[in-house]
């Protein structure tokens, strides 16, 4: 199996491979939230929350790349070139937006996934990049397409800086990844649990619905003001609607499918805040 470790080792490699380049890398999905734990629980600061989950395990790293990189794809040359020296292979049927590395040659479970991914489709409009539901492909191409997310709307606002060091045996050496604000983050995990509600073999969205509560728990003061912020900011987006409506479908209330689902995860502890996580989510998507 990979560890949280292993993922955090190949992104420092991955880091220090571009670390002459322009390309700052979001990390999202299951292993930011990862990293996220790790950083508050460093800062010893006040969060909204006081129980936090179990971190749970993951395989992918979620990486965005920010708009501007694909629609100026000379600068993701570097990140092509990197990935392949890296030793990744691009995964068949999602070619050139997922790559993936065994760590042990013959043990797929010893392999580690990427996931490139960017914003909204609109944000290339009027732009040279050729974008579907499935990849934005910059032009000219570079070898990096990138997954459209249609819920980060504000995936530039508020990025939270974290530092990854290096502890192998050679020169100390740190890279930096940012992290999406919690309000993004609360947008696409809301999405993504409606998306595995029905599904068994995603465990009917116990983890998106572990992460919902995970990314509440860690949100540090500016953080919350800052989702306060772009919720009145974004009110009337259609997509920040259609959030709130998941949100009166699936969390409204303890007995809400959204709130069983969390409560089914083998992470779930009976400490849990889950009142105070279903009127945070309430105050931030008003339910439709």
């Amino acid at each position: 199996m990979i560890s949280a470790g292993d993922l955090k080792s190949a992104l420092i490699e991955l880091l220090f491979a571009i670390r002459e380049t322009s390309v700052r890398l979001i990390v999202g999905g299951g292993f930011g939230l990862w990293l996220k734990v790790e950083l508050v629980q460093s800062m010893a600061k006040a969060t909204l929350l006081k129980e936090w989950p179990e971190a749970r395990s993951t395989q992918d790293i979620d990486l965005f790349i920010r708009p501007e990189l694909l629609i100026n794809p000379e600068q993701l040359k570097p990140m092509a070139l990197a990935l392949n020296n890296l030793g990744y292979q691009v995964v068949r049927g999602a070619e050139k937006y997922q790559f993936e590395k065994c760590l042990e040659p013959g043990n797929a479970a010893r392999s580690i996934k990427l996931d490139l991914l960017t914003g909204p489709a609109e944000c290339f409009q009027g732009t040279f990049v050729k974008t579907d539901q499935r990849r934005a492909r910059p032009n000219p191409s570079v070898g990096i397409h990138a997954h459209p997310v249609a819920e980060a709307l504000t995936l530039e606002e508020g990025l939270l800086p974290v530092t990854l060091k290096d502890r192998g045996a050679g020169e100390p050496w740190a890279g930096v990844v940012l992290l999406p604000t919690p309000f993004t983050y609360l947008m696409m995990k809301l999405f993504a649990f409606r998306d595995r509600f029905p599904d068994q073999n995603k465990a009917f969205g116990q983890y998106h619905a572990l992460d919902l509560y995970t990314i509440l728990a860690t949100c540090l003061e500016e953080e919350w003001d800052l989702a306060c912020a772009l919720r009145d900011r974004y009110r009337n987006n259609p997509r920040v609607r259609e959030a709130g409506c998941i949100v009166k479908d699936y969390f409204v209330s303890k007995d809400s499918p959204g709130s069983l689902r969390l409560r089914e995860s083998p992470y779930y502890r009976k400490e849990f805040q889950l009142d105070d996580f279903l009127s945070a989510l309430r105050q931030l998507f008003n339910p439709c």
